[in-house]
């Protein structure tokens, strides 16, 4: 069969659709996407999980990135967590861009409390900034929040308990998990947060207690995903980008974030919130 020649009308005419669909993605990216902030919702299995934990929930934010005020992401994270109403709220770091946030930061803090416990971990901006974790725990602190810094908060419940790991941010912090497991139970199901994930694969092989669940941010899923390109990432996120990974110290979430960093956009990446529900297997 005959090839038949497009017209230059029609070639036009599409190379001008194309154009803007591009126009219109990229303007979607700065304006639209980084504020559509995803709420996932995730089984956690825990063999032998004591029937007092059956069905807790825990709310994972990271990498909220205040820079000007509440942002918009921000805003919807906070209501999602709000209407949520988890058990623990677990934020893994990179909550500031400047000093200036920190009081915004306390609000954000508030709206977003868990029933039972609210714990944060330093990020790699939070260092960067100065702000230090003598300041970061009294922001905390005024609104019924925990800074964990090589600590851990235990939460107990009837006879059972649930030990909230978090550790200094690896990338530009020391993470010391022996530390952090000083004084830990024995019977505590232990859950861990810290920031960046890749400092996940240096801790396979150490004596520590089996973990259900690792709550990690650091990523941003990429933030900026062309198709058919690979995720670019920051320094100290290793082999991860986002999502489930069952392969390392234990299964661990790798949270795309909440807020923007650098470049004020996101294109095939949105923000989320995860809601973990821990599962008697």
């Amino acid at each position: 069969m005959a090839d038949h020649p497009v017209s230059r009308r029609a070639f036009i005419v599409a190379a001008g659709g194309a154009a803007v669909g591009v126009a219109a993605a990229g303007a979607d990216a700065f304006t639209g996407a980084p504020r559509r902030v995803e709420f996932s919702r995730h089984d956690v299995p825990v063999p032998g999980l004591p029937l007092p934990l059956q069905g807790l929930t825990i709310a994972h934010l990271s990498d909220i990135h205040l820079y000007a005020g509440i942002h918009p992401a921000a805003e919807r994270a906070m209501t999602l967590v709000a209407a949520a109403k988890p058990d623990v709220t677990m934020i893994t770091g990179d909550l500031v861009e400047n000093l200036r946030q920190l009081t915004e930061l306390g609000q954000l803090l508030a709206a977003c409390r868990g029933r039972l416990a609210t714990v944060v971990t330093m990020g790699n901006w939070e260092i960067q900034v100065g702000v230090t974790p003598a300041t970061l725990a009294r922001v905390c602190s005024a609104v019924s929040a925990t800074l964990l810094y090589n600590e851990t908060e235990v939460v107990r419940i009837a006879d059972a308990a649930l030990a909230l790991i978090g550790l200094d941010d690896p990338r530009a912090g020391i993470p010391d998990p022996d530390r952090a497991l000083r004084g830990v139970p024995g019977d505590a199901i232990p859950i861990w947060g810290f920031h960046a994930p890749g400092y996940a694969d240096q801790l396979i092989g150490r004596p520590y207690p089996r973990s259900p669940l690792v709550l990690t941010g650091h990523t941003h899923g990429g933030q900026i995903r062309p198709p058919l390109l690979p995720a670019i990432t920051p320094p100290a996120s290793g082999r991860f980008v986002s999502g489930w990974y069952r392969d390392s110290f234990a299964p661990m979430f790798v949270s795309r974030g909440i807020g923007t960093s650098g470049i004020r956009a996101r294109f095939r990446c949105p923000p989320e919130v995860g809601l973990f529900t821990l599962r008697r297997v």
